[in-house]
């Protein structure tokens, strides 16, 4: 269980070695989203391969330290520059979920040599416009930003028991794993995190500054020909942040993409789909040279 040091905290990561020359290829960086931590890729990490595997926490999530900054998606995008430049990551495959998917994309639009590939799967693609949301996610739209949220869903551990055994999985996680979850977002202070991502979705052109940095990477997404991608996606949840519209603008948009159906799983899909998510991995890195 690593920590080091970055700007004015710390950054934990899980890393994995294996294989028998784990450096021979890029290294695999596995960036989760909200409301979780690097937990969520315990099923994952085992099943993709060889080499140098991370999955760090983001600032203010999971074990890594909890500075007292507004927790927007520049400050994650800045601690997760400095933990790559403090480990000498280079030429890395970023493997991405939820808001860690758009960190991915952020990451190689502005350091495109330090790319070697970007898997993704419930990540956010593209700015939407609230009239398009699912009703779910309108009614979740409208809780998070409603006057009261801060106590809502400051005061108590609302977020992360919705995520993994609400709505947010097909099949809850067991108690040893919801207490792992829960472990980090004990108090008020420590739940801010949460409640900031979440009140950072891009929808009808606000926040205008994530907006404009997913209209910066969504540029570099269509034009990165060099780049393989790989969309895994799945059916059988109103949760799913990546329908067949958004996986049909994605084969239009973003260059040099695959797409792998891995299955039935609601929108934390590393709870419902470990093995097949893996697998698409595996072969993906395989076929392009990135073990």
């Amino acid at each position: 269980m690593p920590v080091v040091d970055v700007l004015d905290s710390t950054l934990h990561y899980e890393e994995v070695r294996s294989g028998a020359d784990p450096d021979s290829g890029p290294a695999v960086v596995l960036l989760h989203g909200n409301p979780g931590s690097s937990h969520v890729w315990r099923h994952v990490l085992p099943g993709i391969g060889p080499g140098r595997l991370l999955a760090p926490d983001l600032i203010g999530m999971g074990r890594s330290g909890k500075p007292d900054i507004p927790y927007d998606f520049a400050d994650h995008a800045r601690y997760l520059d400095a933990w790559f430049d403090t480990l000498g990551l280079d030429r890395v495959v970023l493997v991405g979920h939820d808001w860690g998917g758009a960190l991915a994309f952020d990451r190689a639009a502005r350091h495109p040599g330090r790319v070697a590939g970007i898997a993704f799967l419930e990540s956010i693609v593209r700015p939407v416009a609230r009239a398009d949301l699912s009703p779910q996610a309108r009614r979740r739209s409208e809780m998070v930003l409603a006057p009261g949220a801060e106590e809502t869903l400051l005061g108590e551990d609302v977020l992360v028991r919705m995520a993994f055994t609400g709505a947010g999985v097909l099949n809850p996680v067991s108690d040893e794993d919801l207490a792992a979850y829960l472990a980090p977002y004990r108090t008020r202070a420590d739940r801010r995190p949460l409640l900031a991502w979440a009140r950072q979705i891009p929808l009808d052109g606000e926040p205008a500054a994530v907006v404009a940095r997913i209209e910066a990477f969504g540029a570099w997404l269509a034009a990165s020909s060099q780049v393989p991608k790989l969309l895994m996606t799945f059916e059988g949840s109103p949760t799913l942040l990546v329908d067949k519209a958004t996986a049909d603008w994605c084969a239009e948009h973003v260059a040099a993409l695959e797409t792998v159906p891995c299955g039935e799983a609601a929108h934390h899909a590393p709870e419902d789909q470990p093995a097949a998510i893996a697998a698409a991995v595996l072969a993906w890195r395989a076929r392009h040279g990135l073990l």
